[in-house]
């Protein structure tokens, strides 16, 4: 894997984001930037269906969607979308 890794957050997630209360956001943030510090694929579960491609984060009752662009030296990890478990499959 390379050494570098950046990670995007797209209109919808940051406003997904702000949709969120605050400490719990926060506690969103935190964990995406530990995941994606050494290797982003080690705490992501890859899904599959209308979802392949995709992978997800667990933080709490919340998921972080996101893709992985490794086409170039830095891996991109942008996060697409941000909600409640309950929520975050539907309408994507």
């Amino acid at each position: 894997m390379p050494e570098s890794f950046s990670v995007l957050y797209t209109s919808s997630a940051l406003k997904d984001l702000r949709t969120i209360e605050k400490k719990n956001a926060q506690k969103i943030i935190l964990t995406i930037q530990k995941y994606t510090s050494k290797n982003p694929l080690e705490k992501a579960k890859k899904l599959s269906g209308i979802f392949e491609g995709l992978y997800r984060y667990r933080v709490g009752d919340y998921r972080a969607i996101f893709q992985m662009d490794n086409s170039g030296k830095t891996i991109v990890v942008s996060i697409l979308k941000i909600k409640h478990r309950k929520d975050v499959y539907k309408n994507f």
